[in-house]
């Protein structure tokens, strides 16, 4: 028997059609409620995988993409991420360190790396299914039985 909760999903995008993102470098993260009935896009959040102020940098670039973790740079983008999965129940991505998918984790968020690109409908409509026949057991952890209060 089917659950009757909803569950909110984020996805990495570059081109905000596919999950096609690493969450690393990832320029966007969307962010939609998912239910067996249908999803409904809640909210995109909007990062500059170069400099997390928006800055440019010398010469008009946007810095190195490839920074360690830690560094400065770096890590304060990877913690407004982290930040923005707040309340999210999984998350959908190319590329995981297992530094990131550690700390998502522990944000009671579920991280699911795709081996391939697939288009953000696909996605959703995976989840959809599977929430209307038997959720597997690391969905059924995420799911919420409220209504959905979405805050400005």
């Amino acid at each position: 028997m089917a659950q009757s909760g909803h569950v909110k999903v984020a996805l990495t995008t570059n081109s905000l059609t596919e999950v096609d993102a690493d969450f690393a470098n990832a320029r966007q993260i969307m962010f939609y409620d998912v239910s067996c009935d249908g999803a409904v896009f809640l909210d995109v959040k909007q990062f500059d995988p170069g400099r997390p102020d928006g800055q440019k940098g010398p010469g008009g670039g946007t810095g190195c993409s490839n920074m360690d973790p830690l560094d400065g740079e770096a890590a304060d983008m990877l913690d407004a991420k982290f930040e923005a999965l707040r309340g999210c129940g999984v998350l959908f991505t190319c590329r995981l360190s297992d530094f990131a998918a550690v700390r998502i984790h522990e944000g009671c968020t579920f991280p699911v790396k795709m081996e391939v690109k697939r288009g953000v409908d696909r996605v959703l409509s995976q989840i959809q299914h599977l929430l209307c026949t038997k959720p597997p057991l690391w969905l059924r952890r995420r799911l919420v039985f409220e209504p959905l209060s979405i805050s400005a």
